[in-house]
């Protein structure tokens, strides 16, 4: 199997780091938490000294047929968890502008008509 022309959210160098809206983040598979790593999280987050250290979450930047923009996180479930509690209306991602393909990657069958 020839692999030369796959991606990887996790390996793409060319991924700007951004905060972007809570509100327009996709999370189609629905977050397994360990309540302890929220909880540490949270603290982490809540410190204004040690916010910085919690890393940016990997989301897929995809532009739809018609322009409209898609941002689909499927990792970084206990940094999100953690955002969406303490009520943040950004958090740090790690932009990837990706494709319909990748999307289908993860989603199969059930990947949307993105217009």
């Amino acid at each position: 199997m020839n692999n030369e022309n796959s991606t990887s959210i996790h390996s793409d160098i060319n991924a700007e780091i951004h905060n972007i809206p809570m509100s327009v983040l996709i999370r189609p598979i629905p977050p397994i938490v360990d309540e302890e790593k929220v909880q540490s999280l949270m603290d982490t987050l809540n410190n204004p000294e040690t916010e910085s250290l919690v890393p940016p979450i990997d989301v897929l930047w995809i532009k739809g047929s018609e322009g409209g923009d898609y941002y689909y996180s499927f990792g970084g479930c206990h940094r999100y968890t953690a955002h969406k509690r303490l009520g943040k209306p950004f958090i740090r991602v790690k932009l990837v502008q990706s494709t319909i393909t990748d999307l289908k990657s993860y989603l199969g069958g059930s990947t949307p008509n993105l217009k």
